[in-house]
């Protein structure tokens, strides 16, 4: 297939960015995306052209390091990692013809700068992690296996909302620019276990108020961040942030416990 790709293109985070478009031919359909985006690469390298920055680490559908937005999409039409995007995934939308455009993006929020092209800075979801993503343990000796027993259906949550990778394309995908879903994630796989109960009031104050500093928005229960969550984290992660952020008001905790 020929295809042509309409790239964001911006040198730093103090420059201003602007779309370039290139032609590509002999595009495969079982090609990955980001092949397509080496090859590009390899073209403009060929050409003695600056090349595309773009972030890839696994390429497994592990690390989400890949995330752009393609055609408007977080990690475009399929709901998994950019890097398991395959050409025939593209191909499959009926409006696309041979010769069509695709847009890529890089994620759009005040918490992620972009640092060149389509590569940004989400170090402000570590930001997050730091502030209340832990829990008090003694350290120096393992505790038996089954000394602390886990309701099945707690335990099942908590793995559940552990699956987040933190990719942030929930962020991108919400209009708003929220990072709640991640938030909530991070909060619900301690503050359902056990072991998370000592810091639990604490830590949504705690991750809360990071968020808000981080400058991502509010949310506004749209759904979209769990649309296009690759690893299928609920939206009820952020129903149960919501209860424990009202208890944790109701008890007056304002900070760090």
């Amino acid at each position: 297939m020929n295809i042509k790709l309409k790239i964001w293109r911006q040198k730093n985070q103090d420059s201003e960015g602007h779309f370039e478009e290139y032609s590509m031919t002999g595009i495969e359909e079982h090609m990955s995306f980001l092949e397509v985006l080496d090859l590009l690469n390899e073209q403009l390298f060929a050409e003695g052209k600056e090349p595309v920055a773009f972030d890839s680490d696994c390429r497994e559908g592990i690390c989400g390091q890949c995330g752009v937005v393609i055609n408007g999409q977080a990690h475009g039409p399929i709901r998994s990692t950019t890097c398991q995007l395959h050409m025939r995934h593209l191909a499959e939308d009926p409006s696309f013809k041979d010769g069509s455009t695709i847009t890529i993006e890089p994620w759009r929020s005040t918490g992620f700068p972009v640092l060149k092209d389509l590569i940004v800075d989400r170090s402000a979801l570590d930001r997050i992690v730091q502030a209340g993503g832990y829990i008090s343990v003694n350290t120096g000796a393992a505790p038996e296996a089954h000394s602390v027993p886990v309701q099945k259906d707690k335990a099942d949550a908590a793995f559940e909302a552990a699956a987040c990778i933190g990719c942030g394309a929930c962020v991108a995908a919400c209009p708003n620019a929220s990072a709640m879903l991640f938030t909530g994630a991070k909060i619900s796989h301690l503050g359902l276990l056990p072991q998370g109960q000592p810091e639990r009031l604490a830590r949504v104050v705690n991750m809360l108020n990071q968020h808000d500093a981080e400058g991502f928005g509010g949310c506004t229960n749209i759904g979209e961040c769990a649309a296009v969550c690759p690893k299928s984290v609920p939206l009820e992660v952020i129903t149960r942030l919501n209860r424990d952020l009202g208890h944790a008001l109701w008890k007056g905790q304002k900070t760090t416990a």
